[in-house]
């Protein structure tokens, strides 16, 4: 409940706030959507509470509700920081450079409260199925929400008809989305008109000349150069520190804001059309170019972009220490490991292929309003080779070897050729690439460390198949991911688009089940990867390279949500059978005795994901002697600590058993079965 009220104090902050929107000059039309949809979601979530819960259980069967709510308070707060930031009329120009192309309301803000809202009612339902209610409501309760999951929703066209305004993604919710961001586009360019006829200086007139050129869509791309006097002319332009061995990069100061200055000498006129190309891209978790000048005299240009904090690298060598290995937790890993594959989802979508993806070219800086460690992430050094930008200086002798974040087939033409330059990188190279970047962020180990081969001897060891190896602690789901990115076959490594939906869904486990530093962590009951398969199958529009737009996001949750029922269903029917075969002691084939919530991990990973009949056996015979609280070999006397099961765990098994009890009347229960309401 606390988490709660913190979320109506944010909202109440913003609307006290938001009664002068007339005074916000820049992103006015994606303030007030955000506010709208933070304001919907806290209905929703209000009305989802009132309908399914008991303000007497707030103690009790509410608990599974705080790390939802959390997670959405945090969202809450970061949505109060972009308002507040756009109504900040302090270097006015600065602002207008740093916004004007920026899409954070959309691609950051609002999707990570559609990420979140799914979550957040999922876990009310959960809640309101363990809630005091007699026999026959729990049961008509758990039977609505086992029919919503059903597989005949599974259509997006039905799911918007349904659960549209439930989830924010009504047709009139999605089409304000798509035209928010393009009418504050028109908006600010007014204004930039308004303000080169209210008697301007001249420096601001050649400002506005830089802004409406940038803003006006039908201007020739290689107009987006200016003359440099427009940078180092400016009479609060300065050079604050070097960044770099190279010292091509700076950070300066200019119009009150902090930027990166890219300094390149040479005639820049054969890399123009790729350098005009990269100032239409925008996305939140990728380096933002703003703007470029060249001096033509002096062949020279200069490139501006956003100011990060360090690369990703450097920020764990600095967490880093012999006693701790792991920096991030779990949640805060995977939020990391998405931004990271959003933003290269983004590039693929542009036809852009790095080539050189490794964790100097992830930069990093703390989030606004957060306390919880959770990063900003974004992509650099995209495009062209020469424009790799390092936003933090870096020492080249203790960097590890470029080739142990290359794919296979990389290496293999870079040995033919003999040479780095002009490789054919490819999309799945990325995500070769992706893959160990993501085994540094969960592990805390730059890979192949600790190898005793090194140089042209690893370069062989990597085309021939080698990886590096997780250490026991990390989760499967996370590492099952990951192999699959650094899979030999490039065939055989999922798409970005792939990868950005099963984290997300990874996410929400971790949001439902936050307990992952015990000894005997939660798990999915599936593997999420074949979830994504099947669906992939279902929906083979999915497989493209262009990313779905944020509204889609709750309806995929969705679908992911659906196919897990669906498949935890299919293993709980197999399991029940060979259970019934194998450790039935009444002899009627419709007793069920294998009781999966008195299972052990280990265990219920090998009913779940069976690698072999043997396997399957051998877990059915241990099953049976679970019937008695005691493993083969423990202690006479000494039971054992049945494990803790997931939140969605417990409330699938009830579910399934509820579904069964209706779909099949002649099921009897074994008379040392516990009950519904025991099991809750």
């Amino acid at each position: 409940m606390e988490q709660f009220r913190q979320i109506g104090k944010v909202l109440g902050s913003l609307k006290a706030l938001m009664v002068f929107q007339n005074d916000i000059q820049i992103n006015q039309r994606q303030c007030c959507f955000l506010l709208d949809s933070l304001s919907m979601a806290y209905e929703t979530i209000a009305e989802e509470m009132r309908s399914n819960l008991r303000f007497a259980e707030k103690h009790t069967t509410w608990k599974g509700l705080e790390q939802p709510l959390k997670e959405l308070y945090r969202v809450c707060k970061e949505g109060e920081a972009y308002i507040r930031q756009c109504f900040e009329i302090k270097d006015w120009w600065a602002k207008a450079i740093v916004l004007y192309q920026n899409r954070d309301c959309i691609e950051f803000h609002i999707h990570n409260l559609l990420c979140c809202l799914p979550i957040v009612i999922e876990a009310i339902e959960v809640a309101g199925e363990l809630s005091n209610l007699d026999e026959d409501q729990m049961r008509k309760r758990r039977l609505f929400w086992s029919r919503k999951y059903q597989n005949e929703w599974k259509d997006p066209k039905l799911f918007q008809w349904s659960f549209g305004k439930k989830y924010l993604v009504s047709p009139e919710f999605c089409n304000r989305m798509d035209t928010v961001w393009k009418e504050d586009r028109w908006i600010l360019l007014d204004k930039i008109h308004e303000k080169e006829t209210s008697g301007s200086t001249k420096y601001q007139h050649r400002l506005v000349n830089l802004l409406s050129k940038n803003l006006d869509d039908s201007e020739p791309s290689n107009a987006k150069l200016l003359p440099s006097t427009i940078l180092v002319g400016s009479k609060d332009y300065q050079v604050r520190r070097r960044l770099g061995n190279g010292g091509q990069y700076k950070e300066i100061l200019w119009l009150g804001e902090s930027f990166v200055l890219r300094h390149i000498k040479g005639d820049a006129e054969p890399l123009m059309h790729e350098i005009c190309q990269l100032f239409s891209l925008a996305h939140p978790n990728i380096l933002q170019l703003l703007c470029g000048f060249t001096d033509e005299e002096k062949k020279e240009y200069f490139l501006v972009t956003e100011l990060m904090s360090k690369n990703i690298g450097s920020y764990m060598k600095e967490l880093n220490s012999p006693k701790k290995r792991i920096p991030f937790s779990h949640t805060v890993a995977v939020d990391i490991m998405l931004q990271v594959a959003r933003g290269m989802e983004y590039l693929h979508s542009k036809k852009i292929y790095h080539g050189n993806l490794n964790p100097s070219k992830i930069l990093v800086r703390a989030r606004i309003n957060n306390t919880e460690g959770s990063l900003l992430a974004k992509v650099s050094g995209y495009g062209l080779s020469s424009l790799t930008h390092l936003s933090q200086k870096t020492s080249h002798s203790n960097e590890a070897p470029s080739y142990i974040w290359h794919a296979p087939e990389v290496l293999a033409a870079q040995e033919e050729s003999g040479s780095t330059i002009g490789a054919k990188y490819t999309g799945k190279s990325d995500v070769y690439s992706f893959g160990m970047i993501c085994f540094e962020i969960l592990t805390g180990k730059v890979p192949f460390d600790d190898a005793h081969l090194q140089g042209d001897k690893m370069s062989r060891n990597i085309r021939a198949g080698e990886r590096p190896l997780f250490p026991f602690h990390c989760p499967k789901y996370v590492v099952t991911l990951t192999k699959k990115c650094w899979h030999s076959d490039p065939n055989q490594r999922p798409s970005f688009s792939s990868i950005c939906r099963i984290l997300r869904y990874i996410k929400r486990f971790l949001v439902m089940n936050p307990d992952q530093s015990q000894a005997d962590p939660p798990i999915p009951l599936i593997d999420y990867y074949d979830v994504e398969t099947g669906l992939l199958n279902k929906f083979p529009s999915w497989r493209k390279d262009d990313p779905f737009p944020v509204s889609e996001i709750p309806f995929q949750m969705f679908a992911y949500r659906v196919m897990e029922k669906e498949k935890s269903m299919v293993n709980f029917k197999d399991t029940s059978e060979s259970g019934s075969e194998g450790a039935s002691m009444s002899g009627d084939e419709n007793v069920a005795t294998v009781d999966d919530s008195f299972l052990s991990v280990t265990e219920r990973n090998n009913l779940l994901f069976p690698e072999s009949a043997n396997k399957r056996l051998s877990s059915i015979k241990r099953s049976a002697d679970i019937k008695t609280n005691k493993y083969p070999g423990t202690p006479k006397g000494r039971s054992t600590r049945p494990p803790q099961l997931t939140r969605c765990s417990r409330s699938l098994n009830m579910n399934i058993a509820d579904q069964m009890l209706l779909m099949s009347p002649r099921i009897k229960r074994h008379s040392g079965h516990s009950s519904d309401s025991e099991l809750s």
